[in-house]
């Protein structure tokens, strides 16, 4: 063995700030061209990426060539998500302060998942957390973590209800929610050991929101049956509609039933921001547990989700083992060890992401954004209404508008109306400006439009209107033509 220490993987500060220099001007190129670029460019059938297809690389390869393949070869093909026209599933956005946030977080590299390790950033994360449950209006007992999205969010409080309510002892365990909650919650069942049938979706009312009466009635009829309730899964903005289910409601439910209840509210949380919100999202302060994704509606980048749990004791006696330690733990409430209070050990310091933006501004730009977002989309429905033959199918509670095309010529609400919608949104993504998406909704194929990134403003919903506008001209077009 050398006497010489390996040096080849530490950089000086010299060649550290030189890295980052010379990628800021692609960066910086990049960022500039989002407005300009399609909203979605897909990768043509059977072509290879270049610069993927080789083994485990043994020489090395220039960082400049390493940046042009990123750049110019992978990152043209896919979704445009952090453009202005990506209107489908629910965009991020990605505000640039989280990457600066994500750079120092990387660099310092500080473990987080106990407390000991860095006093200071397990703080900051817990403010965070603290400022969310403020957002919401829940109790100084609430605890939680960041996560990676929503999906993990949702699985633990799952995990958190589990646990409260029925022990180790899961035989009989059941949930309850609207056959349009998100799909994450099903799988979160079934990864905390139950199965399918365990997961009652109750068909959601006329305006796609979950019944309480229809709760009531089924934890009644399944308790009778020998089965043991335990969950109630709510929705504050579902992916699908933007639906908010009747939560104070809701609530008086799980009080009378003794259930757990669960606001997932990872779209339509950060909401509450607002006076409409706040006003759409009554009763979302006594839930038991609410999923939140800053990378949805608070503009984050993708990977940044929340948990919080009302009584954080909880949600620690869900998640804590007694196992060999290799570190200390702490015994006080305000000093928390996230390992214990999440399904994860070694993992990132999340909080610097959501702290540096909110110290930077303040809460009220975040506030403002969702408000203009809120005013686009009614915007946006009203010059909908002015396109003939378009019809809503429901009055968007937030920025999810979901509309279906409903020619005179086409009497049947069938497959042949699916297959002209799917035209219809094919012509639209074709034009390259916007992006929307397609949806099945009680079986049949409607378009879908999200208004939520802070890069999208009037003019790109106005590009999507004409481009809907000229689509379903060529359509009625193609169609005399064939006739």
């Amino acid at each position: 063995m050398s006497d010489r220490p390996r040096q080849e993987l530490e950089l000086s500060s010299d060649d550290f700030t030189k890295l980052i220099l010379e990628a800021l001007p692609l960066l910086a190129e990049h960022l500039d061209g989002l407005s300009a670029r399609p909203a979605s460019r897909p990768l043509p059938e059977g072509q290879v990426l270049a610069g993927l297809a080789e083994g485990l690389p043994t020489e090395p390869t220039s960082y400049a060539q390493l940046l042009k393949t990123l750049f110019h070869e992978l990152l043209p093909w896919g979704y445009e998500t952090a453009g202005p026209g990506y209107l489908a599933f629910m965009p991020s956005g990605g505000i640039l302060h989280a990457a600066v946030a994500d750079l120092l977080t990387a660099a310092i590299n500080r473990y987080v998942g106990v407390w000991a390790a860095s006093p200071g950033l397990a703080e900051l994360e817990a403010q965070v957390l603290r400022w969310f449950g403020e957002m919401l209006g829940m109790p100084s007992s609430t605890r939680g973590f960041l996560a990676s999205g929503g999906s993990i969010a949702n699985f633990s409080a799952v995990i958190a209800a589990r646990h409260h309510l029925l022990g180790e002892e899961l035989a009989g365990g059941t949930a309850y929610g609207s056959d349009i909650a998100h799909h994450s919650m099903l799988k979160a069942m079934m990864l905390a050991g139950f199965p399918q049938r365990a997961v009652r979706e109750l068909p959601s009312d006329e305006r796609y929101r979950l019944c309480p009466e229809r709760v009531r009635k089924q934890v009644r009829e399944d308790r009778a049956a020998g089965l043991r309730p335990f969950l109630l899964i709510a929705s504050a903005g579902t992916t699908l509609t933007g639906t908010i289910d009747p939560l104070e409601e809701l609530a008086e439910v799980a009080r009378e039933e003794r259930l757990w209840l669960h606001v997932d509210a990872a779209y339509g949380g950060f909401f509450a921001l607002t006076q409409r919100g706040r006003h759409l999202l009554r009763g979302i302060e006594a839930a038991d547990s609410v999923t939140l994704d800053p990378h949805k509606s608070l503009f984050l980048p993708y990977g940044t989700g929340a948990l919080l749990v009302r009584h954080g004791e909880v949600l620690r006696a869900a998640h804590q083992t007694h196992g060999q330690r290799y570190s200390p733990r702490q015994g006080a409430s305000e000093r928390i060890d996230f390992c214990e209070h999440s399904p994860e050990l070694s993992r990132e310091a999340r909080g610097l992401r959501v702290w540096l933006p909110l110290r930077m501004h303040g809460v009220t730009p975040f506030r403002d954004c969702l408000d203009e977002k809120l005013e686009l989309t009614q915007w946006l429905v009203a010059r909908l209404a002015e396109l003939p033959e378009l019809e809503l199918v429901l009055d968007p509670p937030l920025t999810v508008v979901v509309l279906r095309w409903r020619p005179a010529w086409c009497a049947s609400d069938g497959d042949a109306l699916d297959a002209l919608n799917r035209e219809l949104l094919a012509a639209v993504n074709a034009k390259g400006r916007v992006l929307l998406i397609g949806v099945t909704l009680r079986g049949r194929f409607v378009l879908r439009i999200c208004v939520l990134s802070f890069r999208t403003h009037q003019a790109e919903l106005a590009h999507a209107v004409e481009d809907l506008r000229a689509a379903l001209a060529e359509l009625r077009a193609k169609r005399e033509a064939a006739c």
